[in-house]
Formats: C-alpha cells, structure tokens, sequence
C-alpha cells in the first residue's frame, strides 16, 4: 500500500472521516502567502531599519531568511507530498519519531497558531486605532503592560474573530476563494505604493541613503533581522497543513512553499523600499511615531497613499486570521484523530466537511487575547516562534531519516525517497532550525527571548506535560498502529518503526 492511500482504518478508529479534496492549487498558494504577510509588513519596516542598522540590513535581513525557510520548506514539501494528511509537522513528528514528540510537537503549534491567529485579530484593532480612533477608542477598561485597553477594540476583534470562523466553518473552498481574492488585492495595493512612491516629487532612491547608519555592526544587524524569519515566514507551513483537502497531486506542494515564500519575502522588501524611499528613513526613527510607514507614505502619496497602506495592510490581517484558522484547526482535527485530545476534535461537520469544533476552539481562545492588550499578547506570540522553530526541527529530520542517497535507489513505496538534494536540504534544515532556536534561546543573543516570553513558555510547557499525563493512560489502549491509521491512514514506512 503506497503511504498517500487511505488503507483500512483499525477499530478504535474506524469513524475517521477525511476531509473533501476542495482547495485549488493557487487558494493554496494564497492561503501560505497570506498568512505569512501579515500586519507587520505595513507596520514594522521602519522598527526593521532601525534594529538592522538600515533598509540594507532589513531587506537582506529578510531576503536570507526567506532563502533559509525555502531550504527547510523543501521537507515539508516531500512529506506533503508522501503523507497528504492533515496534521502536518504533527503528522511527520509522529512518523519519524512517535507519539510522545508528536504531542511536543503539536502542542507548541496550536499555541503559535492560535496566538498568532489572536494576534491578528488584535491587529485590526491597532488599525483601527490610526484609522477610526473615535470607534476603537470607546470605553476606556484599564491597562496592561502599558497597553491601553478598550471596549471598543474588544468589540472589533471579537467580530473579526466570529467572521472569520464563520467563513472557514462554511468550507475549505469559502475559505480559499477568499483568501486567493485578499491576496490578489493585497499585492497590487502594494505595487501601486512602491511605483507610485517612486514616482512622487518627493519619493527617491536617495532617500534609502546612507543604506547603513554605523550605529549597528552591520553583521549583527543582519542577524537580528534574519532572526525574525520563523515569525516573518510562518504560513509557509499551512500548505502541509491542507495537504489532505488538494484537489491536485500532492507533489506540487513544495512548488506551492517556493512561490509564497519567493512573493513573501518580495513584498517584505518591497515595503521597506516604499517606506525608505519616501523619506528620508533615519527621519522615520522617532520614538514619537505610532505609525512610521503611514507618515512616511502620507507625506509623499497624501490621503490616496494611506488608502492604499490601509487596504494593503487591512488584506494582510485579515488573510492572516483566514490562514491560521484554516492551520490551527486542522492540528487541532489531527490531534483528535490521534486521541491525544477529546476525539470531538476529530469531527468533520456533515454539511461544509469542516473540522468545525477545531475552528470553535481557536476561535473561543482567542476571544480571551483581546482582553489582556497587545503587549501581553506579544510574548506569548515571541514564546511561539520557538515552537515553530522546533515544528522546523523535527520535520526536516524526519525528512533526512526517510530519505536516501541517491544512488542508494528509492525505498519500496515510498517514491522520490533516494534524493541527494532533498537530503541535504533536510541536513541544513535541522542546522538551521537548530540556529534559530540557539538565537531565541542563548543569553546574549541579539535575538534572545524576553523574560515574560520565556516565563510564558515555562507556564505552557507545564500545562502540556500536565495534559499529557491526563490523557496517558487513555493513550496507552491504543496501539501505533491505530494511532498511525487514524492521523496517516496508513501505517508508518517499517524501517522507521522501533
């Protein structure tokens, strides 16, 4: 039996039901993109300068580590492509490790997901705040961390919320016509900033001059911006996740990663120019701004200018929260399918073919983010990147155990599997994931963790563990191979099993 086909489920978990193959390839393209261009890249370019020393260091800063994600995506994008099933680093953490590192595994994703999912929804109410500061600004509550919190932004995260898990309850195809549409706009409202800057009487190339201030090494300004790339590019990722719903061969998936993250990193850079060329960049850095690239492109563009860093910016949070809905859930239908959650998870509604618990849930708990402001909300955010970053880990090592050298041929069923690139692309990737960790970890580092991100990460590490052991005994009735057939539908390659 070849590991994509369904195979024959084992009793205890024989009502597993798969999801419809509804996602086009280019909604899948969009849903990748849009959620890795999210609010930041309308409202941090000016940050990005300042802490990388320049728009030099921001732009290849970024540039590196969308090339770095592309090396780590090439395993994500055979394992789609071998196991097309929801769940994915959860999936592929089972397959090449067991249980135990697949609930390690999936219990930091559904955290970043969710809280990046929250995140967004936050987003719209800081838009808010430049744009309709009277409705945002309604009923002042108290404060958190220096944030400022309002009834009024409460109001309008929640609504965001609501919608959006309305439109991924409806179906996949809802979910992935819109968010293609989203991100057709987003992109031309993006193009039309950068030509239109450039063209402006007071938008130059000169501007982006000095490319560097002197301030910060330019190394380590690099580095610091380079850091960012599991925040930066996370969506990536959520083409595994969908795997399961492709209505075309699974082995366009890595083409699929390639793309969004060559456009990703395209538009990250492209911002960046638009902002450094519409002012001089070392005016932007101002403790006083709120908004650097709105003043920024409002002093050369006017109100048509705003518009448009509104639209583009409005497009990237909410394909944001349209995108991790559709990831989050699917980790959530995985885990249930494995029972290492209530197996309610696991239920696919009758009507649309959407893991609908799984959204309500994503949904429910990000209804609690909008409450404690957003600085609370951003160390929790930080703290996830370092479960992505261990998501990177164990995808691309379960990658470089699958697959061979080339001449050693392909291993029975599992075809592509004899592949020199793809191993040492999955040899890097382990590097790399390994890097990314050490520079979010390492006291010094310049990318090193805030004290209540790392306070935030302990707590959620304890709750996992405490989860894990209430649910041991229940996981000890079922045996991998049930396990395997319920989240796989097949069993795991033999020489991978212990």
């Amino acid at each position: 039996m070849s590991h994509g086909d369904p195979g024959t489920a084992a009793p205890a978990t024989d009502d597993v039901v798969r999801l419809g193959k509804n996602l086009k390839p280019h909604w899948v393209w969009a849903i990748a993109l849009g959620s890795a261009i999210g609010w930041g890249a309308f409202i941090l370019p000016a940050d990005w300068m300042r802490d990388g020393g320049g728009p030099l260091a921001a732009m290849l800063g970024l540039a590196i580590g969308g090339v770095l994600m592309i090396v780590i995506g090439v395993s994500y994008g055979y394992l789609a492509r071998v196991f097309p099933v929801s769940g994915g680093a959860f999936a592929y953490t089972l397959v090449g490790f067991g249980r135990t590192h697949a609930f390690i595994c999936a219990w930091f994703m559904t955290l970043g997901y969710t809280s990046i999912v929250a995140l967004n929804a936050s987003a719209l109410a800081l838009l808010g705040k430049h744009t309709v500061p009277q409705i945002i600004e309604l009923g002042h509550l108290y404060s958190v961390a220096g944030w400022d919190v309002y009834l009024g932004e409460i109001a309008v995260a929640t609504l965001a919320l609501v919608l959006f898990a309305v439109v991924n309850a409806r179906g996949a195809s809802l979910s992935g016509r819109t968010q293609f549409i989203f991100c057709l706009v987003m992109i031309l409202a993006v193009v039309a900033l950068v030509v239109g800057v450039l063209a402006s009487p007071t938008g130059s190339f000169s501007n982006v001059t000095p490319l560097t201030d002197g301030t910060v090494n330019p190394l380590v300004g690099i580095t610091v911006i380079v850091a960012i790339a599991p925040w930066a590019y996370i969506g990536f990722d959520n083409i595994p996740q969908a795997a399961e719903e492709f209505d075309f061969p699974a082995h366009k998936a890595f083409r699929l990663i390639f793309w969004s993250l060559i456009v990703a990193a395209a538009l990250y850079c492209a911002m960046i120019l638009a902002t450094a060329s519409a002012a001089p960049w070392q005016e932007l850095m101002g403790e006083d701004r709120v908004w650097a690239t709105a003043d920024a492109i409002t002093g050369s563009l006017g109100g048509v200018g705003l518009a448009l860093l509104v639209i583009a910016a409005l497009m990237g949070i909410v394909t944001g929260l349209n995108g991790f809905y559709v990831a989050g859930s699917r980790v959530l239908l995985a885990l249930g399918r494995a029972q290492m959650i209530p197996r309610v998870f696991q239920r696919v509604h009758p009507r649309f073919g959407t893991p609908h618990y799984g959204i309500l849930f994503v949904m429910l708990v990000s209804f609690i983010a909008p409450w404690f402001g957003r600085t609370a909300l951003s160390w929790i955010v930080d703290m996830a990147s370092i479960g992505f970053t261990f998501a990177f880990l164990y995808t691309s090592a379960c990658a470089y155990r699958m697959l061979r050298w080339s001449g050693q041929g392909d291993r029975a069923g599992i075809e592509g599997s004899a592949s020199t690139w793809r191993k040492l692309a999955a040899a890097a990737g382990v590097v790399i994931a390994i890097a990314f960790i050490l520079l979010l970890l390492v006291p010094g580092s310049p990318a090193q963790l805030s004290v209540p991100s790392f306070l935030a990460m302990g707590a959620w590490i304890v709750i996992g563990a405490v989860f894990f052991a209430a649910r041991r005994s229940h996981n000890k009735t079922l045996t991998d191979e049930q396990v395997d057939q319920a989240v796989l539908g097949t069993r795991r390659p033999e020489f991978l099993i212990r």
